[in-house]
C-alpha cells in the first residue's frame, strides 16, 4: 500500500490530495504512459486546432452556393471517378507485389524495395515532370495512346496516372507489412492440406493480413484523392478537388476555398468509415 501523508488534525495533505486528483484523472492510462501521452497530445492538438480554426470559417461563407458552381462540380465529379479508379489500379498490382516483396528472396530485392519508395521521396511536381518524359503528348507513348483517342496527358487518365504514381507505394508498403505479420507456418500447414500457393494467398494470407491491406487502401485512396503537384503536370485540366483549391485560391482567397475543402475532407472522412466498417480494426487480446 502507498502512504498517505496526514495533516495535524488527521486529514490527508495537500500534497497527497494533489496527487490523488492527478492520479484520478490519469486512471485511464496505463502505468508509465503519462509522459509519452503528454507530448503526443501536443502533436494532436497540432493537428486538431488548425482543423477547428478552419471550419469556423463555414459560418461565415455560403458553403450551398459555393459546392453548386459548375467548375467546383466538375473538380469533385472528376476526382471522385478518378481517385477510385487509381485505387483500385494500385491494389490489384500493388497486393502481389507486397507479398512476393514479403515471401520471396531474389537478386535484386533491395532495388526493388527502393523504387517502390521512390515516388514516395521525390517531390510531387518532379514526380509528373517524371511522368511527362514518358506519357508526354509528344513521347511516342503518349503520341500512340493520342492517336488512338486516349490522349496521356489533359485527361482524365492522366490524372489517373499520376496519382497512382504517387499513391501507389503507401498500398504496397502497408500491405507488405501486413503479410509481414503473417506466419509463414500457417501457410505451410495450409500448402500439407493440398493447398496451392494461390489458394493459400487467398484464403489464408490475404484475410490474415486484411486489415493492414485495408490500411493501405484507405492511406491509398486518400493521397489520390488529395493530390495536386503531379497532377498538376501531368492533367491540369480536368481539374480536381486539388487543382481547383489552387485555383480558386488564388483567384478569391481562403473564404473560396471553404466549400470544396470541405467536400474533399467529408469524402475522405466518409472512405476511412466505410472502410473501418467493412473491414474492421484490429484487436488486442
Amino acid at each position: 500500500m502507498s502512504r498517505v501523508d496526514r495533516n495535524p488534525d488527521g486529514e490527508p495533505s495537500a500534497a497527497t490530495a494533489d496527487a490523488s486528483r492527478l492520479d484520478v484523472g490519469l486512471e485511464w492510462l496505463p502505468r508509465g504512459l503519462a509522459v509519452p501521452a503528454l507530448l503526443g497530445a501536443v502533436l494532436l492538438a497540432y493537428f486538431v486546432v488548425p482543423f477547428a480554426v478552419f471550419l469556423s470559417r463555414t459560418r461565415e461563407v455560403d458553403v450551398v452556393a459555393g459546392l453548386a458552381d459548375p467548375t467546383v462540380r466538375d473538380a469533385i465529379a472528376t476526382s471522385l471517378v478518378t481517385a477510385p479508379v487509381s485505387t483500385a489500379v494500385a491494389t490489384v498490382f500493388g497486393v502481389p507485389l507486397a507479398y512476393v516483396l514479403s515471401r520471396a528472396s531474389f537478386r535484386g530485392k533491395r532495388l526493388v524495395e527502393a523504387l517502390v519508395l521512390l515516388p514516395l521521396v521525390v517531390p510531387p511536381i518532379v514526380g509528373g515532370v517524371m511522368l511527362l518524359t514518358v506519357v508526354g503528348r509528344y513521347t511516342p507513348i503518349g503520341a500512340a495512346a493520342a492517336a488512338l483517342g486516349v490522349p496521356l496527358t489533359d485527361s482524365r487518365a492522366g490524372v489517373v496516372l499520376a496519382q497512382t504514381f504517387v499513391a501507389a507505394p503507401f498500398l504496397v508498403v502497408t500491405a507488405r507489412a501486413g503479410f509481414d505479420g503473417v506466419d509463414p507456418r500457417l501457410e505451410e500447414a495450409a500448402r500439407t492440406m493440398g493447398y496451392g500457393r494461390l489458394r493459400t494467398v487467398r484464403l489464408v494470407s490475404l484475410p490474415l493480413a486484411r486489415n493492414a491491406i485495408a490500411a493501405g487502401i484507405v492511406l491509398t485512396f486518400v493521397r489520390a484523392i488529395g493530390e495536386f503537384g503531379a497532377t498538376m503536370m501531368v492533367a491540369y485540366a480536368p481539374r480536381t478537388m486539388p487543382t481547383q483549391i489552387r485555383v480558386s485560391f488564388i483567384a478569391r482567397g481562403i473564404d473560396a476555398i471553404v466549400p470544396i475543402a470541405l467536400a474533399l475532407l467529408a469524402v475522405a472522412v466518409i472512405v476511412v468509415v466505410v472502410v473501418q466498417l467493412l473491414v474492421g480494426t484490429p484487436r488486442r487480446h
